[in-house]
C-alpha cells in the first residue's frame, strides 16, 4: 500500500490493522482456509497467505505491529549537543567556509549521532529548535545599486513574460 507524501498510518489505524491480523491468527489456529479467512475479514488471500507464513515463522510476534516507521528523532540532550556544535561553526567541523547548509547539518547529525535525516527533515528539526536560514551580512562590494535599479526599470518590463 502506498501512502501520500509524508503519510503513513496513525496509531489508531495501525492498531486496527493489527486487530485484523490477530483475527486471522484465530482463523489459522482453528484450521481455517486462507480463502475463508480472507472473505470473513474482507482482505486479499495474498495478505492472509503472508500473515500465515509470518505466524508460522514467528508466532504472534510475526503478525504484531512493528510500531511507527517514523523518522528517527534526536533526544533533548542530543539536540542541545547539536546546537553547541552548530555554534562552534562549520570550520570547526572541517568545512572550508562559515556557511551552515542543510546538507552540512545533515552530515553533522550523521557523524555525531549515527542517525540519518533527509534534508527536509533536517530543516524541520532546525526550525523547531529556533534556527533560521542564513543570509549574508553584507552585500558584495562589486554591487552597483544604480545599475540594478536601471535594469529593474528598463530591462525587466521587456523581459518579463506578458500575462495570458
Amino acid at each position: 500500500m502506498r501512502y501520500p507524501q509524508g503519510g503513513g498510518l496513525t496509531d489508531a489505524e495501525r492498531a486496527a490493522r493489527e486487530r485484523v491480523r490477530l483475527q486471522a491468527v484465530v482463523g489459522f489456529e482453528s484450521g481455517g482456509k486462507n480463502r475463508e479467512i480472507a472473505a470473513a475479514l474482507r482482505v486479499s488471500e495474498r495478505s492472509v497467505e503472508r500473515w500465515r507464513r509470518q505466524w508460522r515463522e514467528d508466532g504472534h510476534a510475526g503478525v504484531a505491529s512493528k510500531g511507527s516507521p517514523g523518522r528517527p528523532r534526536l533526544s533533548g540532550a542530543q539536540i542541545a549537543r547539536l546546537e553547541r556544535e552548530l555554534e562552534r561553526g562549520p570550520l570547526a567541523h572541517g568545512w572550508a567556509d562559515q556557511r551552515w547548509t542543510l546538507a552540512r547539518v545533515k552530515t553533522l547529525i550523521g557523524r555525531l549521532f549515527h542517525v540519518s535525516y533527509t534534508v527536509e527533515g533536517t530543516w524541520r528539526l532546525l526550525r523547531r529548535s529556533g534556527w533560521s536560514w542564513q543570509q549574508p551580512v553584507r552585500r558584495a562590494i562589486e554591487r552597483d545599486d544604480d545599475a540594478v535599479e536601471l535594469w529593474k526599470r528598463e530591462v525587466w518590463p521587456r523581459v518579463k513574460a506578458p500575462r495570458r
